[in-house]
């Protein structure tokens, strides 16, 4: 004889838990280890990626095993050593991206079927050993963050390509979504102006000139289409109207070119250079194109690009940090990560 359980007394069943979701912030990467062995290693990895030097034929190979790997590595690791986080033994952008993630995941924690992690395009921990991390802990759906407000093929491609490329092993794969550049983004540009604004507060001078310098690329990379030019003049002239200064007083610039190809002007260290020797005496740079301090900001513009304007006849300089893990930063990277989680939580 069955028992009929009157329809009132039943027990609702649980509601299934949401699946989880991953977010990976992925920045461009580092090498492990401040010593020609260590930079050898990266700068191998990343030269040999045709997103970044497209031409990747026998002349390239000769030049970058014969030449580039046999010199640059011990020059760019005393560069390295310049700025190295010692106390962790690891480099900035490495410190920086890990407290971003951690942040992230402390801002999100609501959401707690999301799981925040972080990884390098280049170097470690790589994308893979983060995206199977991921897979491992039941992540069925996949955010990656590529840490870049302005796309170009050289560095959100080229994430791209290393989370298809991953998949492609992957018999289960997590379902897969991108970020965009958000390199006008109101959200973005007010935390730049904020930041600018508060930074030139705790100086003992004011600049008569602020350089906005993003990171160069090769001049044929957009003729044939790269978006990236359009993207950085978008930032600066948004940059521009909310400081209020004209195309004079913020100027764009385009640094760390290297080979001989024609890069992107007005380059960085020519500009500085120039207004030095015009009579000028106090600078201010900002980097809009870094999520992180890095070599190219900690370096290459603080203690490089100071040196040629002192040694020209400038007087006063400073190097803006950028948004890094501050408040400001962390908002733009919440709200970018929670618009394009809408419908995953």
């Amino acid at each position: 004889m069955s028992t009929v359980i009157p329809f009132e007394s039943a027990k609702p069943a649980a509601a299934p838990k949401p699946e989880r979701v991953g977010v990976l912030l992925v920045n461009l990467g580092t090498p492990d280890t401040a010593d020609a062995a260590g930079v050898r290693v990266y700068l191998k990895e990343f030269l040999s990626d045709p997103r970044v030097i497209e031409d990747q034929g026998l002349l390239w190979k000769l030049i970058l095993n014969g030449i580039i790997l046999r010199v640059r590595p011990a020059r760019k690791a005393r560069d390295y050593l310049k700025i190295w986080n010692t106390e962790k033994n690891e480099s900035p952008l490495k410190t920086i991206t890990r407290s971003q993630a951690d942040k992230l995941a402390e801002a999100i924690a609501d959401h707690d079927h999301v799981v925040v992690d972080w990884a390098m395009r280049y170097g470690n921990p790589s994308m893979k050993e983060r995206i199977e991390a991921l897979a491992a802990q039941g992540c069925g759906r996949l955010l990656v963050v590529p840490l870049y407000p302005q796309y170009s093929a050289a560095t959100s491609a080229t994430v791209c390509d290393e989370a298809f490329r991953v998949l492609a092993a992957m018999r289960a794969q997590p379902i897969l979504r991108v970020t965009p550049p958000y390199y006008d983004d109101p959200d973005y540009i007010e935390a730049l102006a904020v930041s600018i604004n508060e930074h030139l507060a705790t100086l003992s001078f004011q600049p008569e000139v602020i350089l906005a310098s993003f990171h160069g690329m090769p001049k044929e990379y957009v003729d044939k289409g790269d978006p990236y030019l359009a993207q950085c003049i978008a930032t600066t002239n948004a940059l521009r109207k909310r400081l209020g200064l004209d195309a004079n007083r913020l100027i764009l610039t385009f640094q760390s070119r290297f080979g001989n190809a024609e890069w992107l002007q007005p380059y960085t260290d020519k500009t500085v250079e120039k207004l030095a020797k015009d009579g000028m005496r106090r600078m201010a740079v900002v980097t809009p194109g870094f999520s992180a301090d890095c070599l190219e900001t900690l370096e290459e513009i603080a203690q490089e690009n100071a040196e040629i304007f002192r040694h020209n006849g400038g007087e006063q300089f400073a190097a803006i940090p950028c948004l890094n893990d501050s408040d400001g930063g962390m908002d733009v990277i919440r709200q970018l990560v929670l618009r394009e989680l809408q419908g995953w939580i």
